[in-house]
């Protein structure tokens, strides 16, 4: 493999070339000297109508559910770098078991997403196994609740979903250069435009990193590469084709467990490694997508489109995984004094590899005097996992205040197989009827079967009807109210390492959702929306017995308030605040009914505001305030972590350089280094993850 630094060094002489080529070309012509850079707060970020809601693109401010959609320029002035950054803006998402150097996983209202189906691009799902590079996405949506219409199988608290970039009319020549943490060094950049006749489009995205994590020993690198390209065959026909390439390889960052099997881990820093063996490797993950997309219009009020992905994820997972203590017979735990036990975890060859294909027809259409809107169509899926036995050995003791290299072991992983396939074949209608001038009524069906396969588990296959309604209400010209009733599905969990039943498939489960909302739109660049819900599905979760079942319901109530707009011309504001009441009922244990679910807090907000100096023209200042409130680690609630406080501060500059837009940005992340528990899950035993101490960040954007 060539050497990380020749090709960073390598992307950064290209990007030098390609600026200095920009800045002749800017000088040698005046008509393309941009005019000076206007002081203002970001307008042209605002995203108007989306499809993440069903398959009729509408004006989010007309959806009936709850959305948060980040465009690409606010997740350049967010400094979002991967998916994690743009959560802490939301406050119905929390981490869940989302390790440094391993995969992003969340939760939406309190439910942790699916790996299988709650990542979606372009509408289909692609797994969340790894970190998802977001250099060639033009907008990352999050839909909020069950989405069963929309996507079939997944977990009832959402999806997030990312959309690809697409061919401009006008040039894109942009190129980013950062340099943050101990010495992680980044540099990307996106071209695009169309020929003269605008029958071809390209946008060509591509990023390097060199990956220095604020946990030391962490360390890494990334490649990636993706480009689109847009065929007008004719006013009528569209051709799409889009197709990127991963590489990330890091060495990852476990968790902490509790000391003496009872009491939070004291005297931890963020940056304290445990998976600091001389025989550990990195976590090596490579993925490709492949997109193609066909529409036609056949009149102005109907249009057909044909769809397909594939994508291909790749993963050789090593650590020295810290869990439990034999000294004190604790598993889950580490013993009083930090000890705990090393295990040399291995799983090589792992592959997953999804299909999909979807077609629909979409117009409008008059019954009497009511107009329909509506879409319908099919789709399938497929989904084939292969891995091999893990090696799991134990290797010796070390201590968490006091490292203690032991001996890698001598197991060695099992043969690689097909383990697992996902078929699943749907057929899909919505529509939404126009009942007056103030009153829509959204209706949609998802007839959908399912056959699924794991080794060592029966085969279950079965098919449902997932139904969708909704009415929404103009209650003013600038402001709509909405009430939905909704069910979906999600795959029954896997029993995980450890259990008496693991690796055993549990049944699906069917998920039902209340919900009522209102948005209100209270000037062209302030909106406003609140959500009260309430959902309830199957509880999952590993018993006294130590046996993973599905029994009782997890109910899950809350309220969910958001605002973001420009209070004036010179100053953006955004809150997000999020009420949380998520219980275990009917399970028929006693240590846990009517307790809380874990890792959830009863409250979670995050204010931020970007607001630009009118004495120094081009200058912006930046800040947000993220709170967390208590969330429980144990089960049995007699655990628990305290709230926290974290505020991020940053500056943005923008100005004319030869004719380049050039805009510099300084960041300092968590910027009092408050230390505070920001991921409790029970996953994998349970683990507690530190957040990130006081971070820098610097970077510059040309356009030209």
């Amino acid at each position: 493999m060539p050497n990380p630094r020749f090709r960073f060094s390598l992307i950064t002489i290209a990007i030098t070339q390609l600026l200095a080529i920009g800045s002749n070309a800017f000088a040698q012509s005046q008509e393309q000297i941009l005019q000076e850079v206007v002081v203002s707060a970001s307008r042209s970020s605002k995203v108007d109508s989306s499809k993440v809601g069903g398959f009729i693109a509408i004006n989010i401010q007309d959806t009936p559910l709850a959305l948060n959609v980040f465009s690409a320029s606010q997740l350049q002035d967010l400094r979002v770098r991967q998916t994690s950054d743009a959560m802490k803006f939301d406050a119905s998402v929390s981490d869940a078991y989302n390790a440094v150097g391993y995969a992003e996983q969340f939760s939406i209202r309190g439910f942790t997403l699916d790996n299988s189906s709650s990542y979606r691009k372009d509408g289909f799902a692609i797994p969340g196994d790894a970190s998802i590079p977001l250099e060639n996405k033009e907008r990352l949506e999050i839909l909020k609740g069950i989405s069963g219409l929309q996507s079939g199988f997944t977990t009832p608290g959402g999806i997030i979903h990312y959309v690809t970039k697409r061919p401009t009319n006008s040039l894109v020549r942009s190129t980013t250069l950062e340099a943050s943490e101990r010495g992680t060094l980044y540099g990307a950049v996106d071209l695009g435009g169309k020929t003269d006749d605008k029958q071809f489009g390209y946008r060509i995205n591509a990023a390097i990193e060199k990956l220095r994590s604020y946990v030391k020993g962490a360390d890494g690198e990334r490649q990636f590469a993706g480009f689109a390209f847009n065929w007008q065959i004719s006013p009528q026909a569209l051709f799409q084709i889009d197709a990127d390439y991963q590489h990330k390889s890091q060495i990852s960052v476990p968790g902490f467990q509790l000391f003496d099997g009872k009491d939070l881990p004291r005297g931890i820093k963020a940056d304290m490694m445990l998976n600091n063996q001389n025989w550990v490797k990195p976590v090596d993950t490579k993925s490709s997508n492949l997109g193609l997309r066909f529409e036609y219009q056949i009149n102005q009020n109907w249009t057909t489109e044909i769809a397909a992905n594939a994508h291909e994820f790749k993963r050789d997972d090593f650590t020295a995984f810290p869990y439990g203590c034999r000294a004190q017979e604790l598993f889950p735990g580490y013993c009083a004094n930090g000890d705990y036990d090393v295990y040399d975890y291995q799983s090589t060859g792992e592959t997953k590899k999804l299909r999909g294909l979807q077609v629909i027809a979409s117009g409008k259409f008059f019954t009497g005097e009511v107009q329909h809107r509506i879409a319908f169509g099919a789709s399938s899926s497929q989904r084939r996992d292969y891995y091999g036995d893990y090696l799991y050995d134990y290797a010796g003791s070390s201590n968490v205040f006091h490292p203690v290299m032991v001996p890698q072991t001598a197991g060695k992983t099992g043969p690689v197989l097909l383990r697992r396939t996902d078929k699943e074949r749907s057929v899909f209608v919505q529509d939404i009827v126009k009942l007056s001038d103030a009153l829509d009524l959204h209706l949609g069906l998802r007839h959908l079967n399912v056959d699924r396969a794991q080794l060592g588990s029966p085969n279950f296959e079965q098919s449902y009807n997932l139904p969708n309604a909704a009415l929404v209400l103009k209650a003013t010209h600038s402001t709509n109210t909405y009430l939905s009733l909704s069910e979906g599905l999600e795959h029954g969990g896997v029993a995980p390492i450890g259990t008496s039943n693991e690796n055993r498939m549990l049944d699906a489960g069917k998920s039902k959702q209340i919900e009522f909302g209102v948005k209100s739109a209270i000037d062209r660049d302030l909106n406003v929306s609140a959500a009260i819900f309430r959902i309830t599905k199957p509880l999952e979760y590993t018993n006294a017995t130590n046996m993973f079942v599905s029994a009782g319901e997890a109910e899950h109530r809350g309220l969910e308030i958001a605002a973001q707009g420009n209070l004036a011309s010179n100053w953006m504001l955004g809150l997000s605040a999020t009420a949380l009441n998520a219980r275990q009922n009917n399970t028929g244990d006693a240590s846990i009914e009517g307790k809380r679910v874990t890792n959830v807090p009863n409250f979670k907000s995050t204010i931020y505001t970007d607001y630009a100096l009118a004495a120094w023209p081009g200058t912006h200042l930046t800040a947000s305030w993220q709170y967390s409130g208590s969330k429980s680690f144990s089960p049995d609630n007699k655990v628990t972590v305290p709230g926290f406080n974290v505020v991020n501060l940053g500056a943005r500059y923008t100005t004319q350089i030869q004719g380049v837009v050039s805009t510099f940005r300084f960041d300092i992340n968590n910027a009092f280094n408050k230390f505070y528990w920001r991921d409790v899950t029970q996953s994998l035993g349970g683990y507690l993850f530190p957040g990130a101490p006081r971070t820098y960040k610097i970077s510059g954007q040309f356009d030209f």
